[in-house]
This record gives C-alpha cells, structure tokens and sequence, in this order.
C-alpha cells in the first residue's frame, strides 16, 4: 500500500482519533500557543500513524461482517462494490433475500457500463424475496441452494477483487446453506479477493472468520415513527 492511501487508511479507522474535547482544546487558547500546541499534537499524531503504518506490512484480502439491527448494512456494503469498480476491479455481488423488489442498486449495476463487453460485474440474484413473505422453507432453501451454485465459481477467480454476500446471514442462520460448505469456499478464495458479509444476526462463526466486524446498532428508525420507506433511501 501506498504510504498516502496507508495515512488515509489510518486515519478513517485508528481508535486514535481526535475527540470532540482534543478540538475543543485545540482551538482555544491565541496566537503563538495556540499553534505551538497544533505543532505538538500534530507531531504526536504522525508518530502513531508511522507506527501503525509499519506494522501493518500484510497485503492480502479481508473479510468484512456487517450485521446489528441498524440500517446502513447492504448501503455499506454497495458503497464498497462501486468504490472497487471504480478503481476498475472486479467485482461480484450475490444478493440474497430482496431479489424479488426493484431496488436502485441493482437497477443501475445491471445496466451500467459495468455490465458491457469487458465486464467488470457479475449479479446474481435469488429472487424469491423476504422469507416470511414466501412462507415456504423449501422453496427458500432451494433457491438458495441454487444461486449458491450458480456463483459458487467467483471464489475460485483471482481477477474478481471483491465479493458481496448481501444478506447471507439469513441463509446461514435458516440453514438455507450450508455453513461449512460457505466458510470452505471463503476461506479457500484467492489470497488477494476480498468477502463481505452483510445481515442481522451475524454468528460467532462469522466473527472468527472475519477481519474486520462492525455491528451496526439502531438507535432511532424513521420507519418505527410512521414515515414510509423511499424509493432511493430504502430500496
């Protein structure tokens, strides 16, 4: 990595962040003192990036979990898959769950220029839509069997920079898939591809597989106040 992409890198995820009350100190204070003090903690500040940046000599893919209650787990997870194609990787995105509902992501992905002779996207869709609205375990099971096979193959593509797994929580958790067979393929992909996990509900197993494991928490749903969900902002 790069020692630029390595600082920005440090910098959005170090626990050694400036908090609201190291600004506060920072700003107060005049003149000489003031920026005598920025000085010294701007110094501090790149001694623990150089250190962190040192340490951290491993190149290779990550898995990353998204799970909780909170909303932002799928957005995240798009973010990502556009960020990658926008630095012409690769990218494939298998989407369990809402397969059946128009949803902009897949609107766009699909018929983007991603999608053209040289495509840098593979999409694979489940579609049979949100289990308590099929009521059917076993059709649920067997279309997830079935896009699983389908995509199976990306794990073994070392030109494919990124894998999406949207909502796969909900297929290992209804044991739609099985979990042994999902964890192999990941574990098992090239060294340099990179798996995202997104769901509710994430398990321990996932967590000891993953890198990098967030759970993002509700702490308020316009949707618990009676506000619909929108077209663009939801789906």
């Amino acid at each position: 990595m790069p020692p630029g992409d390595a600082r920005r890198h440090f910098y959005f995820y170090s626990e050694n962040k400036m908090t609201d009350d190291n600004i506060e100190t920072e700003i107060t204070g005049n003149g000489d003192e003031k920026a005598k003090r920025h000085q010294e903690r701007m110094q501090q500040r790149k001694e623990i990036v150089d250190a962190a940046i040192a340490r951290a000599d491993e190149d290779r893919g990550v898995v990353i979990v998204l799970t909780g209650d909170g909303k932002g787990k799928s957005s995240s997870g798009f973010g990502t898959a556009l960020r990658c194609l926008g630095h012409g990787y690769k990218v494939a995105i298998v989407q369990f769950i809402k397969g059946t509902w128009e949803c902009g992501e897949k609107n766009f992905l699909t018929e983007s220029i991603f999608r053209g002779a040289n495509a840098q996207l593979e999409y694979f869709v489940m579609g049979t839509g949100f289990t308590w609205e099929t009521q059917n375990a076993e059709q649920d099971k067997a279309a997830a069997e079935a896009v699983w096979a389908e995509c199976e193959h990306v794990f073994r593509d070392p030109e494919i920079h990124l894998v999406l797994l949207d909502e796969l929580t909900y297929m290992l958790n209804y044991k739609y898939l099985d979990k042994d067979k999902v964890i192999a393929a990941i574990q098992n992909r090239p060294r340099n591809q990179n798996v995202i996990i997104t769901g509710r509900g994430a398990k321990k197993y996932l967590e000891d597989l993953a890198d990098t494991f967030s759970e993002v928490k509700s702490i308020k749903h316009a949707f618990n106040a009676g506000v619909k969900a929108q077209k663009g902002i939801e789906w």
